[in-house]
């Protein structure tokens, strides 16, 4: 095979897993094995570099940073939406609708409205040339260079896609919330400017002048229309959505087709109520007339099209009293003001404290104690203050003063002069080992269940245990004897904490609690090298040659391995049992080896990890996603969406007695 032919088929396979794991969600290859393939590309490129293709997968990022963006203007006018806020409003739109075009059969499509950065996206041949913001609707910023690093914005399009000379579509950037939570802790970490949430931060991502910086940040994206095509044309805004999945775009799973208003209107009104249920920003449906031709007939306004509206959901905001101001400390040390406030319904639960990041940050809003505020609820973030309402001030307001010392300690507190955040410098303070015990304990980490934060509180004020370890060397009766704890509650907690032993390498190494280190970055340091000891040993520079890891990772994690105090506790863990290395569980010998299951729905008597890691340990594999290669869906109670298309596509469905039988018999055989 000739390089210029290798160079061609990695590019190909590169392409097609990145549209499996970022589009698809649904990956076929191990990160592992996906870089060795990246690995060889760069290297032949290096060797051959007449042959570099600007949509290479090796190009994503490249180019030194801008001095400012050009501006262009739009195949298609970007024109914003009328909203509406009721069902009420919703029925005036219909009728309106129905007045201009009597007499038609008129359907509607309804999608979730993200609240992100809309940008437009034009592909000439197949091949994706250039990405605007939408600025003032008809000109936006040309953003190609930043765009390019999102990995869910595929550079080369499949099926009928290769063949259009010219294609505009319109998508939207977001963040999902976890990652949002995860970029603002370390921005609070480093001192830096915090983002007041997703929208702001996935904005201010794309346009950053520094494509290095951007692709450092998880990004993502939806495509929601087809806004401009040559070479093909359609009948409906949804056969359009359907094609622009198979060219190989990432479409909202969400979006669904109604033929009458009332049906419309329940949908709408059923996202009202689950919107924190899914890991990204909505704040409302956009409702369109599905018929393009109807769409042309309606026509438009100078600013908004008539055949499409936003439905808004209630505001998640709320005003309220800061009756107090306390300082946290965090696992880090962070010592962070959080606002005591007067009980505030809000989003369905009562608001009482409310998260101030940091000194610099009460500064800047002056907020003081007593202050009417208003407060905001993203999500399972914990709320935050948005403003001071100051027309409502009385005089009788405190201002608040960071203190010097830790609140639970008494140590020295110390604020670096190009950092935001004021630390407690007591290793041992015991507000940060509570912090970490309760991350240690948690769902994503070693889910020990039982092993809440009163009782953490006593276990730790009682002296019982003085870091994680420790946990594994309690016995019964020294949990009996604590407030509320009989001697079943500990005899159930000690069975908890017995069990996590047993528990996957990478929830060992994100229950650590290394600095920057999430879930998905633990997964992946599990997957290349397999056990602690191997980790204690790794180098920055090796670190830094793995697919989404960077620089502050990698020398977090090897700052981590080098304390003597962290080495200790992981040799205690390991005394205890816990399980310090991954056992490869996917060879061809395994009960399920080769299947692949989805899980939806929520199950009574195991968590989706614990099935998870039962499928994973049984030789199966787990995807997010249905598809034709899907074996089983694992249906819980309340599922969603791919119940149904696991059902329109005939795959084989379990409820949660027939999993647990199936994962019985594959540990029996």
């Amino acid at each position: 095979m000739s390089e210029k032919t290798r160079i061609e088929e990695l590019r190909r396979q590169i392409h097609y897993h990145n549209r499996k794991y970022y589009i698809d969600d649904d990956p076929e290859i191990s990160d592992y094995e996906y870089d060795k393939l990246l690995k060889e590309l760069e290297l032949l490129e290096k060797q051959y570099p007449d042959l570099i293709a600007p949509d290479s997968p090796t190009q994503r990022v490249g180019g030194n940073p801008a001095e400012e963006f050009a501006t262009v203007d739009h195949k298609v006018a970007m024109l914003s939406l009328d909203n509406t806020y009721s069902k009420e409003e919703m029925m005036e739109f219909d009728t309106r609708i129905r007045k201009l075009i009597p007499g038609q059969n008129i359907e509607y499509v309804a999608e979730l409205k993200l609240d992100g950065l809309g940008v437009a996206l034009i592909y000439e041949n197949g091949r994706f040339v250039r990405g605007a913001t939408r600025g003032d609707g008809e000109r936006g910023e040309d953003v190609t260079i930043n765009l390019r690093t999102i990995k869910s914005i595929s550079l080369i399009l499949e099926s009928i896609g290769r063949k259009l000379p010219l294609l505009e579509v319109r998508g939207e950037v977001y963040m999902k919330k976890r990652f949002f939570e995860e970029l603002n802790l370390q921005r609070e970490e480093n001192g830096e400017p915090l983002f007041a949430n997703p929208r702001n931060a996935a904005a201010g991502s794309v346009r950053l002048l520094d494509p290095r910086i951007t692709a450092s940040r998880p990004l993502d994206i939806f495509v929601y229309t087809l806004s401009y095509c040559e070479g093909i044309s359609f009948s409906s805004h949804w056969d359009s959505l359907q094609a622009l999945r198979e060219m190989g775009f990432k479409v909202n799973p969400h979006a669904r087709r109604f033929s009458t208003i009332d049906e419309l209107t329940e949908y709408c009104d059923e996202w009202a109520q689950k919107r924190d249920d899914i890991e990204y920003e909505i704040d409302g449906m956009v409702v369109k007339v599905d018929s393009l031709a109807q769409q042309l007939e309606l026509g438009a306004t100078t600013k908004s099209p008539r055949w499409a509206i936003s439905y808004k959901f209630p505001a998640r905001q709320a005003t309220s009293r800061i009756e107090d101001i306390i300082i946290q400390v965090g696992r880090t040390g962070a010592l962070t003001p959080v606002a005591v406030l007067s009980p505030t319904p809000l989003s369905g639960i009562v608001i009482t404290r409310a998260t101030l990041h940091n000194d610099a940050e009460v500064r800047r809003k002056d907020i003081r104690i007593g202050d009417t505020v208003l407060i905001e609820r993203a999500g399972d973030v914990i709320p935050a203050v948005i403003k001071v309402i100051e027309e409502k001030r009385t005089g009788q307001e405190r201002e608040f003063i960071m203190p010097d010392k830790c609140p639970v300690c008494g140590s020295q507190a110390f604020k670096p002069e190009d950092e935001a955040v004021t630390r407690c410098t007591n290793s041992a303070c015991p507000a940060q080992l509570k912090e970490h015990l309760h991350h240690f304990a948690s769902r994503d980490a070693m889910d020990i269940d039982g092993l809440g934060p009163s009782l953490i509180e006593q276990l730790v004020d009682k002296q019982l245990v003085s870091n994680a370890a420790d946990l594994y060397f309690l016995e019964d009766e020294q949990i009996a004897g604590l407030e509320r704890m009989g001697s079943r509650s500990a005899s159930n907690l000690i069975n908890a904490i017995a069990k996590s032993k047993n528990n996957s390498l990478a929830r060992l190494i994100f229950a650590l609690g290394i600095r920057h280190i999430g879930i998905r970055a633990a997964v992946i340091l599990a997957e290349y090298y397999g056990s602690i000891d191997a980790l204690i040993e790794v180098r920055t520079e090796d670190l830094q040659t793995i697919h989404e890891i960077g620089p502050k990772v990698a020398q977090s994690i090897v700052q981590f391995f080098q304390q003597e105090g962290n080495i200790r506790i992981l040799d205690r863990l390991e005394e205890a049992g816990i399980r310090m290395r991954e056992e490869k569980a996917y060879s061809s010998d395994l009960p399920l080896s080769g299947k692949t299951f989805v899980l939806t729905g929520t199950l009574q008597d195991m968590t989706r990890n614990d099935a998870s890691d039962a499928i994973k340990k049984a030789g199966g594999k787990v995807s997010s996603s249905v598809s034709s290669n899907t074996d089983y869906v694992v249906v819980g109670e309340s599922p969603g969406s791919k119940y149904d298309r696991a059902v329109k596509l005939g795959i084989a469905i379990l409820n949660e007695q027939d999993f647990s039988r199936l994962i019985s018999e594959s540990q029996v055989s």
